[in-house]
């Protein structure tokens, strides 16, 4: 068995080809999105957070709503740029989405990739301490942000108080019980998967990663898995982890799946460059008949190595198009695969 979900970025356009062509048709469709999700079987509803574009942006309000709206599904990010994040703030914000939510909230959250602003976290009020960079302030925010939501008291109560405080020092409110098991680190490397097992968090690993060693995407990234579980294992943590990793896959099982990705000209791996320095592989899409779909998807070492599938979707093509996207693989190739 394995948790599947799917993964939405929100874009829109203002354009007469796009089914989202506001940012509001983008919050509303996600919630409609994860609604239809829920009542299809699935999983998960994720989210992907990108700031200075035409995607979704804020994800706590977004997650609220789907809270507020389903009753079973996981609700989640994939992932939050924990360079723009006050961690603080973020933690109300959390708690107060998980409580609505039922305790449903997997927060994926991570240094993040680049933006559509030089240094945009600047513009958001924060700036690397001297010496580090905005990786090491990324890091810095998550550990604050972990420590914060184990609901410890920490701040020093104000000796006459609008309103009654209970005993010791004061911890952010709302505090929701168990949501530090549930975030997860978003790892482009093997070295922050590895600290992130450490620190006791869930890894999500992306179609994309640093091209490490030359192979194959899915064959890099089952040894980014393979080395996160044996940290997890060397640091002690009595529960089990969680491993997510994202894939495009789409079941042609009528005209319109051919017209739209039945080209045939996405089922090899690309490799591409960060930044001047960092070289990265991104992973290949799948799109294929089912029966070529179970093949091919039972050679991805990766999607074997993890508990958790998250399915990216076109979420221009709009609401109704996306859940059949989803019931097609939960129909027909999921259960082929023992996923189901």
């Amino acid at each position: 068995m394995k948790k599947i979900g799917f993964l939405s970025f929100g874009h829109w356009a203002v354009s007469s080809h796009s089914g989202t062509r506001s940012a509001q048709d983008a919050l509303l469709q996600s919630i409609d999105l994860a609604v239809a999700a829920e009542e299809l079987g699935l999983d998960g509803a994720y989210v992907r957070v990108h700031h200075f574009a035409r995607q979704l942006g804020s994800p706590f309000p977004l997650l609220a709503a789907i809270g507020a709206r389903t009753s079973r599904i996981e609700i989640g990010t994939a992932v939050i740029d924990m360079r723009y994040e006050n961690p603080l703030y973020m933690a109300e914000d959390a708690g107060a989405a998980d409580l609505i939510a039922g305790g449903r909230l997997q927060l994926g959250i991570s240094r993040g990739s680049p933006e559509q602003v030089i240094d945009g976290w600047r513009y958001f009020g924060y700036t690397p301490s001297e010496g580090k960079d905005d990786s090491d302030m990324a890091r810095q925010h998550a550990e604050v942000f972990l420590e914060v939501i184990r609901g410890e008291g920490f701040a020093e109560p104000n000796p006459r108080p609008m309103f009654p405080n209970p005993p010791g020092l004061l911890r952010v409110e709302p505090h929701s019980p168990g949501l530090r098991d549930r975030i997860w680190w978003g790892a482009g490397s093997n070295a922050t998967a590895v600290w992130a097992a450490k620190l006791g968090m869930n890894l999500q690993s992306s179609t994309l990663k640093f091209d490490e060693d030359g192979r194959p995407f899915h064959a890099q990234q089952a040894t980014q898995i393979r080395e996160y579980r044996e940290a997890w294992k060397a640091a002690g943590h009595e529960r089990e982890p969680r491993v997510s990793v994202s894939r495009s896959i789409f079941a042609l099982v009528n005209e319109r799946d051919h017209a739209y990705f039945g080209r045939g000209n996405q089922g090899e791996d690309r490799i591409g460059m960060l930044d001047a320095s960092t070289r990265a592989i991104f992973g290949r899409s799948y799109a294929a008949e089912p029966d070529v779909l179970i093949r091919q998807l039972s050679e991805d070492e990766a999607i074997a190595e993890a508990d958790t599938l998250l399915l990216t979707v076109p979420n221009q093509l709009g609401v109704d198009y996306n859940a059949h996207v989803i019931e097609s693989i939960l129909t027909h190739v999921a259960p082929a695969l023992g996923w189901r």
